[in-house]
Formats: structure tokens, sequence, C-alpha cells
């Protein structure tokens, strides 16, 4: 379990990643990753443009989508799990939380 921005406690349905092996995958890719700025949006707009710049990538291509949404902590897996996309990382750094998303096949 984990703390909700709220306050409440959620179950961990969507586990996150140990930092260093999300982390590591970067060191060991050559091809480059997209990044999507999405810093002082509010929920659901981080995950729409998401969506919407995750549609214009090849699949197997990775972007890096920065939040600080605290909503987003929840809506980031949750839209991966459901669009079937592979959540290669989640981290959090000076205030917004950083994740790695590779698109599906």
């Amino acid at each position: 379990m984990r703390s909700h921005p709220r306050g409440r406690r959620v179950l961990a349905k969507y586990p996150t990643l140990d930092r260093r092996a999300g982390w590591a995958y970067l060191q060991d890719m050559t091809e480059e990753i997209e990044t999507l700025d999405a810093l002082g949006l509010l929920c659901p707009l981080p995950v729409l443009k998401a969506r919407k710049r995750l549609r214009s990538m090849a699949p197997g291509a990775v972007l890096r989508l920065l939040a600080d949404d605290p909503a987003a902590v929840i809506d980031v897996p949750h839209f991966c799990a459901e669009a079937g996309h592979a959540l290669i990382a989640q981290d959090e750094a000076s205030g917004h939380q950083v994740y790695l998303i590779r698109r599906a096949k």
C-alpha cells in the first residue's frame, strides 16, 4: 500500500519498478526518447496528452512524461495498463514525477 495525495491509502495495483533497474535501462538504450512536458496540467490532461503523443509514435518507442499533478501517480499507471503500453519506470524528481512509457505494438 502507498499513500494517496489526499491522505487515503491505496493498493499498489501497478507496481513501480526499482529505480536503479528502470534508469539503468536508459543507459543501455540507443534509441531516442521523446519528452512530453505536462507540468502545470491537472487531471486528466497529462494522460490525454500522453495518449495523443503515443499515437503519433512508432510501436516500441519510448515517451518520457513529466507531470506534477498529484493524480498522475494513479492515472498514468492505470492508463498504461488499460492501453497496453509498458510503464518502464516511474520516479520523482524536484517536485514532479517522471514516467517512462514504451508504446505498445
